[in-house]
């Protein structure tokens, strides 16, 4: 029950760093440009992992070349998020920004679930689930409406 509730709470704190992030993102490149403000955000975040990773002794950092492709390119995917945040944000608003996202991520989520991609458990998309996805969905469509 604390596992979950702490899995949660890290979550929130991830919706909560995008969802805070997101505004800047569009402010910035209104001033600077998309892909400026993109290579900005990466080189911090980069430092900023940089520092995590030696105040955590390097983790298992030696290990990236064993690593498959797909994982060594996926850095080209937060490139894609921040550079389309930036575009949809100054022109739609932060909820409409924020609700395309989640779906997005809602609906890649399920095919990764459901066929067990990239080596995550394999979570087969049920009633249930396929009901509760709906009612996301239908609560994303009250919002953009």
């Amino acid at each position: 029950m604390l596992e979950t509730f702490f899995n949660f709470v890290v979550g929130l704190i991830g919706g909560i760093a995008v969802g805070l992030q997101s505004p800047i993102a569009g402010t910035m490149s209104q001033r600077v440009g998309g892909a400026a403000s993109s290579f900005i955000v990466h080189v911090s975040g980069a430092l900023f992992s940089g520092l995590l990773l030696l105040l955590r002794g390097g983790e298992n950092i030696r290990a990236w070349r064993s690593l498959p492709w797909y994982m060594l390119v996926s850095g080209a995917f937060g490139v894609i998020l921040y550079l389309t945040l930036t575009h949809t944000l100054p022109r739609v608003g932060t909820t409409t920004a924020a609700t395309l996202l989640i779906v997005g991520q809602l609906l890649i989520g399920v095919l990764t679930d459901h066929f067990g991609w990239f080596g995550l458990p394999l979570r087969p998309l049920d009633l249930t689930r396929g009901v509760a996805l709906l009612l996301l969905l239908a609560g994303a469509w009250l919002l953009l409406r």
